[in-house]
């Protein structure tokens, strides 16, 4: 799977996606402190599913002035440790595969999906 994973998602997450074999582009790592409207923008040009723990990203998808068709997750869990964060992506990533052209909203019993 091709992510985009926002600078606030921890860097073993990012690690253990890349282990699992998924292709992975971490903001944290090319360009920290970018603007989300531009981090949007650059999961929809490279047709990957944008993960995030920032709620800002929900408003900007749907304020959009253009169609999105990339896939956004955000995940609201408790944020008790990098490797149970990282773990709890793992674990949604591998339960689900139609992520493009939806706003996911994972919380800790549930996950919401509507679409972009």
């Amino acid at each position: 799977m091709r992510l985009l994973i926002d600078e606030n998602i921890p860097l073993i997450s990012v690690e253990q996606l890349r282990r699992k074999g998924h292709d992975v582009l971490a903001i944290g790592e090319i360009a920290s402190g970018t603007l989300d409207e531009d981090i949007m923008q650059l999961a929809e040009k490279e047709g990957r599913i944008l993960l995030t723990i920032d709620k800002d990203f929900g408003e900007l998808a749907y304020n959009s002035a253009f169609q999105l068709s990339c896939g956004i997750i955000l995940f609201r869990i408790p944020l008790r440790s990098a490797d149970y964060v990282a773990s709890v992506i793992a674990k949604v990533l591998d339960s689900k595969y139609d992520w493009s052209g939806h706003f996911a909203v994972v919380e800790p019993n549930r996950i919401r999906f509507r679409e972009l």
